[in-house]
Order: structure tokens, then sequence, then C-alpha cells
């Protein structure tokens, strides 16, 4: 596979998603705690809502950003990246700024006309506005990071930023709770500007700290020939759209499930309360499941982009195939056996985590969308890399369309119910992964079908010995420890398996970071 600092990047950004995950699930079960369900109300209220306008202003930018950058920094030409960089922060300064005073003008407008039914929610939406601002620049300054591929930075701020925002929240919500729960809230939200601000200061040390050297490197620039503000701002605005675009349409995707699930559970003859507590061991219970596990396959695709944008500026089609066809079989070590884990696992997963089994036959059912929504995270990085931004985004618009009509008409089937919902989820995913297959295929970039057989086979051997060692402990002791000598064996197993079917060869392994030297040393060549 080559020394890929991409590689190295995905696994930076991975442990930083996860430890993002696990800050931010402290801080939901502690405010949780603190404000009860009615202050957790009026902060789900704002939070939401200034969500979608950072998308609207910023949330394609690091991509777009990235793909420019590395375009540049293949050809030596820093000069123009730094310009890049510069015009992008004076574009983002801006929007940020335009963005933050609409949110600050909308919130009035919300509560008066009743979109927002509880008006105590407007000190917390109002709170929000200049974090608007500060992650909308912060979005500039992470695009230029990964357009060099330097992942530490990013990783570093986000880590950092979570941490800040947490504490502040926390501190902020109980130091308010005695003046009204409104008051409490929006101490929590205003959690975000703090934890932003953070990020910027970060991420401007890092920069500041890597200034000398790209100086440096402009001085020693022979030529360049410089493009027009004009010219920099319509290349981003036409790469930003389309992935700003897609990033609106994850909530719009989430919410068919809230606007048709329990309908279409009504449908099938449940009540209000099974149909409530059936929707929350799908979106509650599965569906954090599947998000986390796919953390390594969205940081693979975000390191992926500017790694695909260089080989594609410079014209180099062996190293594009040799960098996407190491990403996507990563990808499949990951998703393949996370799928099956969590099918032959589900029970005591549901046991240990939610304390009930209750949701194991939903967490099963689910387990497939990891393996499609990773294997679609990490073929968008790819699309978007050689420039294709738009391709996702239409895909995921005919996924929502397919995921709405299948979720409607399968949970209103008394025998699927909520399972019903789950597999809408799958077909969606693996549509949206399959076309962007094709898609990547017409443009010389095929997918791995015989080495993912091959890692999937490995899996499946894994999943039935991980079932059977879960079955043989059920009994014998707690759901924990039946969950642990499950994992235990399956990994055993899964580490043999793909050794002994040659999924990855001793030369791939080594460029593993971290564990690549000791994984090189057992391995068949």
């Amino acid at each position: 596979m080559g020394k890929d600092k991409f590689l190295k990047g995905a696994l930076i950004l991975t442990v930083a998603g996860l430890m993002v995950k696990v800050i931010g699930s402290v801080n939901r079960i502690l405010l949780s705690r603190l404000l009860g369900g009615e202050g957790i109300g009026l902060y789900q209220m704002a939070y939401p809502i200034y969500l979608l306008m950072l998308s609207v202003c910023s949330a394609g930018v690091p991509v777009a950003v990235s793909i420019i950058v590395a375009e540049k920094v293949a050809k030596n030409d820093y000069a123009q990246a730094h310009r890049i960089f510069k015009v992008t922060l004076g574009l983002m300064a801006v929007f940020g700024l335009f963005f933050a005073l609409t949110l600050y003008g909308l919130a009035g407008f919300l509560v008066s006309t009743g979109w927002i039914r509880d008006g105590r929610a407007y000190y917390a939406l109002v709170v929000l506005t200049p974090a608007v601002f500060f992650s909308s620049i912060l979005a500039s300054f992470r695009g230029y990071f990964q357009g060099y591929q330097m992942m530490t930075p990013p990783a570093v701020s986000q880590i950092l930023e979570q941490l800040v925002r947490v504490l502040v929240m926390i501190g902020l919500a109980y130091l308010l709770l005695p003046r009204g729960l409104e008051y409490a809230a929006a101490g929590a939200a205003f959690g975000a500007v703090p934890g932003g601000l953070t990020g910027l200061l970060v991420l401007t040390w890092f920069y500041r700290k890597a200034r000398k050297e790209w100086k440096r490197k402009i001085e020693e620039q022979t030529e360049t020939v410089a493009e027009s503000v004009e010219s920099i701002a319509r290349r981003l605005v036409l790469l930003a759209i389309p992935v700003s675009c897609a990033n609106l349409l994850i909530p719009v995707t989430s919410s068919i499930d809230m606007l048709l699930v329990p309908n279409g559970l009504g449908r099938a003859g449940f009540g209000v309360e099974a149909a409530t507590t059936l929707f929350g061991y799908l979106t509650g219970m599965a569906q954090p499941l599947l998000m986390m596990a796919t953390i390594p396959t969205l940081s693979l695709a975000a390191s992926l982009v500017p790694a695909v944008s260089e080989a594609s500026t410079l014209r180099l089609s062996d190293e594009i195939l040799r960098k996407t066809e190491s990403a996507f079989k990563i990808c499949m070590l990951v998703v393949a056996p996370a799928s099956v884990g969590m099918w032959a696992l589900s029970g005591p997963i549901s046991g240990t985590l939610y304390g009930t089994m209750k949701a194991a036959p939903v967490i099963a059912h689910l387990a497939p969308s990891i393996a499609c929504l990773g294997i679609f995270q990490v073929t968008t990085g790819a699309l978007q890399g050689i420039g294709k931004t738009a391709i996702p985004m239409w895909n995921m618009l005919f996924g929502a369309v397919v995921k709405a009509v299948a979720a409607w008409q399968l949970t209103s089937v008394a025998a699927f119910h909520i399972l019903g919902a789950a597999w809408a989820s799958n077909l969606n995913f693996a549509l949206v992964a399959a076309i962007n297959i094709f898609f990547l295929y017409r443009n010389g970039i095929p997918f791995p079908v015989r080495d993912s057989l091959k890692i999937l086979l490995a899996s499946l051997c894994m999943g039935l010995a991980g079932k059977m060692a879960a079955l043989f402990f059920m009994d014998k002791g707690s759901i924990v420890v039946t969950l642990l000598a499950g994992m235990v064996v399956s990994v055993l197993i899964y580490g043999t398996a793909v050794m002994l079917l040659g999924c990855l060869t001793r030369e791939e392994a080594a460029q593993l970071p971290v564990i690549g030297k000791i994984m090189r040393k057992f391995w068949k060549g």
C-alpha cells in the first residue's frame, strides 16, 4: 500500500472522533440528570436550529478547501495554497457574521410565530449566535490543514473544543439552575461559544507554529500564477455547496424515522405507548451504535479526500488506484466484522449497554447498515477527491426517497413493525453505496470485490464463533461476561481467519499505523 499519510491521518481522526463521542456521551448523562426532561427539551429546541444554520453556512468548507489546497500543494504552489486559505478565511468571516446575525434575528421570529413552541428556548437560541461565527472560521483552518494532510491539528482542536464545551455547559447549567430552567438551558447552550473559540485558538497556535515552514517554501518558489478572488470563491462554492447539501440531507434522512415510523407502527396496530417504545429501541439504542461503529470510516474518508485530490491533480492514475484500494480494503476490514459482530452479539450488547434485551432484535437487524454506511462514506471521500462532490449528494437524496417509501410500507406491516424501519435504513445505505461504487467504476476506480468477499467470509466465521461463545456463557455468568467472552473469541477468530484467507498481505499489514510492525511478524505473505 505504500507509506501513505492518509492512513496515519485516518487513525488520528478516528481516535479524536471516539474521544469526542465519549466526552459527548458523558455530557448527555450529566446534563440529563441536572436539567431533567424539561430542561433538556428547552436545550434541544435551540441546538438543532444552530446546527442547521452551521450546516448551511460552512459544512462543506473543510472538504472544499482541502481539495483545492491539496491540488496546489501537489504542484508545489504553496503561495496559491496560502492565498486560497486567506481568501476562504475572509469569506467565512463574512458568512459567519451574516449567519450569526441571521440566527439572532430569527430567534424572536421563531418564538413569536410558534415554530418554537416554548418561548423559554429563546435564551438558549440567542446565546448560540457567536458560536456560528467562530465555527465558520474554524472550518477554513481545518480545511487548510487537511489539504496539507496534517490531521493532528484538526484532531486536537476537536477534542479540546468538545472538552471545553462540555465543562462550560455543565458548569453554567449548574450555576444558573436556581434562576430557572430557561437560564440553565441557555447556559448549557452557551458552551458551544467558548468551545468554538478554544478550537479556533488551538488551530491558530498550530498555524503559527507551521507558518515558518510554509513561508520558507513560498519564498523558495520560483513562479506562481495568482488566481483572482472571484475565481477562488467560485470554485470554493461549487465544491462546497453539494457537500453542504449532503450534510443537510443527514438530518432530513433521520427525520424520516421520526415522521413516518411511529405513524407506520400505528397503522400496524400498535398503540401510542408501544410505538414510542419501539421507536426508542431504534433511534435511542440501535442507531447510536451504528454512528459509533462508523467513526473510523468517516475519518478514513476525510483523510482520503486530499490524498486522492493530490494524486488526481498530478494525473497519477496508479497512485489514485493504490490509495483508493487501500482505503476500501481497510474500510471492509473494519465494517464487515463490526456488522457481523453487532448481529451475532446483539443480545449481550443490548443487555450490557441498555439493561434490557428487548432492543436486541432491532440492533441485530440494523447491523448491515454499518457495512453499507461505511462503504458509502469512504467511496464518497474518493469521489470528492476526484472532484465529483455532487454525485454523493444526489445519491443521498435518492436514497432518502427510497428510505421514506420503504419505512412507511414496511413498518405498517405488523410482522415487520420496527424491524421494517431498520431494513429501510439498510436498503437506503446499501443503495447509495452501490451507486457510489458504480460511479467510481465509471471513473476508472474499481472496488475490490474479491478481497471484500474474503473479508466477509472471515467476518462470518468470526460471527459464528462469537455467537457460540456467547451462548455458552449465557447461563454461566453475567451478561457483561457473556459479551466480553464473545468479543474475545470473535477477535481471535477474525484475526486468524484474515491471515489464513490472505485478506491482508504482510506488506499491507506493515503499513498500518501503530500496529503494522507487530502484525507484520505474524502475517501471511
